[in-house]
């Protein structure tokens, strides 16, 4: 079923049909006809023809960090809500925190015109995607990290580490921090300043920092090479919940309370945070939320053209449960 034979079944012409499928104005008798051949005949316009026309694929990428990621699941729950809401298709690609992954995506979207717009949920930073950002003929927004010159959605993390800091340190003379790489500058950089930052201002002169990665094994890992070189240790901030428990669990295992022995706090406040014993002392993010918000900023440019660049930066909420001695 062609156009030309909807217009011959409907009693109209052809460019009238192409006024009706794509929302020109056409009389309401002749929708009426049109509507009702449609239906009788299940037509479907081919998306083909209407990506020759109108020159837009409705496709939209969205590049992520890592696939099985509470957060990252949750962001793009918030993103393909509002993409569906305005009949554009979702093409994912997971890089498994691989930065050069990253760039070889952006590359394929910008080199095969795959796609009306692209959506970055970033870790890692570099010259190389600033350059390609640049070099984009379509749309981007980033969450996750502020990118000068881009359109973006980013959280709080200074501020919010710092008030987690204060919570869980309060009271306590020696607390040591459990990171990851600086290269991340929102969950490596600014968290890692800021538990600084608090550390010294509640008159700690020697707070411990350890770098790993994002998951439960470097939080396990660390919290053994710092208990075994500092023994004082009595509170351990952590970059994410994940880090967190696997903190827990090892300090269990050496026969250290939490939080009688050290206080112990994730960040993220993920499913995980409510699970493990005690329940963890942690950040609420609005992950879904920033999704949304990045996916409504890609549509108003894609669909109206709008190249000037907005930033949103989003709350939190400190979350205080058990591993700090709080109430839930």
């Amino acid at each position: 079923m062609t156009i030309n034979e909807i217009a011959q079944l409907a009693g109209v012409s052809r460019a009238t049909v192409s006024r009706y499928l794509n929302d020109g104005y056409v009389s309401e008798e002749k929708k009426k006809r049109i509507a009702k051949v449609i239906a009788q005949t299940g037509y479907v316009p081919s998306q083909q023809a209407r990506t020759l026309r109108t020159g837009k694929t409705r496709f939209v990428g969205v590049v992520i960090p890592k696939i099985n990621s509470e957060s990252v699941g949750r962001e793009v729950a918030g993103i393909t809500s509002v993409l569906g809401a305005s009949d554009y298709r979702t093409l994912l690609a997971n890089t498994d925190n691989d930065e050069t992954a990253e760039v070889a995506y952006l590359n394929a979207f910008r080199e095969q015109g795959q796609v009306d717009g692209i959506i970055l949920i970033g870790t890692v930073i570099t010259d190389e995607h600033r350059r390609l950002f640049e070099e984009l003929s379509v749309p981007v927004a980033v969450t996750g990290q502020r990118v000068e010159g881009v359109s973006c959605v980013y959280f709080d993390d200074y501020n919010a580490m710092y008030d987690l800091t204060l919570c869980c340190a309060a009271g306590r003379e020696h607390p040591a921090y459990i990171g990851v790489f600086e290269r991340d500058y929102a969950a490596g950089h600014l968290r890692t300043q800021a538990f600084l930052d608090a550390a010294h201002q509640l008159g700690c002169a020697d707070p411990v920092v350890e770098r790993g990665l994002f998951d439960m094994g470097s939080g396990a890992t660390l919290t053994d090479k710092i208990m075994s070189e500092r023994p004082e240790t009595d509170a351990l901030v952590c970059a994410t919940d994940e880090i967190a428990a696997g903190a827990c669990k090892r300090l269990s295992q050496l026969g250290l309370r939490v939080p009688e022995d050290v206080h112990v706090t994730g960040l993220g406040d993920s499913s995980l945070a409510r699970v493990v014993t005690p329940q963890l002392t942690t950040v609420h993010y609005y992950y879904r939320t920033s999704g949304v918000e990045a996916a409504r900023m890609l549509v108003e440019a894609m669909e109206q053209g709008n190249a000037a660049v907005r930033e949103t930066k989003m709350g939190y909420k400190l979350v205080l449960r058990e591993s700090t001695a709080a109430d839930a």
